[in-house]
């Protein structure tokens, strides 16, 4: 029995009825979608699996489409596993292949379906068989954003009134997170980071909160949380448009010598976040 199978038939037992199973329409997959982030670790990428397969079985359509690039949306929060991340990169892959969505006119950016396709596959290490012209301009400009990520440079206060300055970090390592108070899949993997940094602190490690949100806002999450890492402050939103951010969490790496070695685009569990720091020479 393979993965997909057995993702069947256990997502199906999740389920309120059996009919939901039988037949799945528009509606009843954007119901299934809307119900992933209120299951469990281990039964989220089953269901995930499972509504990849009934979206595949729709006609080719625009509507199609958007069902598989929400759940693109919703796989990357998390570890949901590579079966999971395939079976939705598969799911794009057929629905931009069947319905391609043309550039807008004077717009240089590729349509947003095939820049989630590409990221899927740079940062989360799937594959797809699309040759699209647009999903290959898509790749080249992550490729181009990540290049100006690792040239760029910095100064941001922290909650105290401190500058921080990134090249004054060199021969730190340093993770930067970039969050929100409102943003869930932040504030799940906080309490992660905070962990994280609080261990590997005394070894070089700084994590860099940063927040396009008010110092008040951000400090009245942080404080009762006893959330360690710096919290910085880019009230008009010039480092998150240095970073490229057009979604939140995303975290970035970069070793002792500052260069770019790891990037996630959504919420991490830790297992996902020491993944990101190995190579960088941290000991457990």
């Amino acid at each position: 029995m393979t993965i997909i199978q057995k993702a069947l038939i256990v997502a199906c037992s999740l389920l309120a009825t059996p009919l939901v199973c039988a037949q799945a329409n528009e509606s009843t997959i954007t119901n299934q979608i809307r119900s992933l982030r209120g299951l469990s670790v281990t039964e989220r990428p089953l269901l995930t699996i499972k509504i990849a397969t009934e979206v595949r079985a729709l006609p080719a359509g625009i509507p199609k489409l958007h069902l598989a690039d929400a759940l693109a949306h919703l796989v990357t929060e998390g570890d949901q596993g590579m079966d999971a991340l395939q079976a939705v990169a598969d799911t794009l892959t057929e629905s931009l292949a069947e319905t391609p969505v043309p550039a807008k006119a004077k717009d240089d950016r590729p349509p947003m379906f095939y820049t989630d396709l590409a990221s899927l596959v740079r940062y989360e290490h799937v594959t797809t068989n699309l040759t699209d012209p647009l999903y290959l301009k898509a790749s080249d400009l992550l490729a181009a954003n990540d290049a100006d990520i690792e040239n760029a440079d910095f100064t941001l206060k922290d909650l105290h009134g401190k500058n921080v300055t990134l090249s004054d970090l060199r021969g730190k390592i340093v993770m930067i997170n970039f969050w929100a108070t409102w943003c869930a899949p932040c504030r799940a993997e906080m309490p992660v980071l905070d962990a994280i940094y609080t261990h590997f602190q005394p070894q070089g490690l700084v994590v860099l909160s940063i927040t396009d949100e008010d110092s008040f806002k951000a400090n009245s999450f942080v404080a009762p949380n006893k959330y360690h890492p710096p919290v910085l402050i880019d009230a008009d939103n010039k480092v998150h448009k240095l970073f490229h951010i057009e979604g939140i969490p995303r975290t970035f790496v970069f070793n002792r010598d500052g260069k770019l070695v790891a990037e996630a685009i959504d919420q991490r569990t830790q297992r996902q976040f020491l993944q990101m720091l190995n190579g960088t020479g941290l000991h457990p």
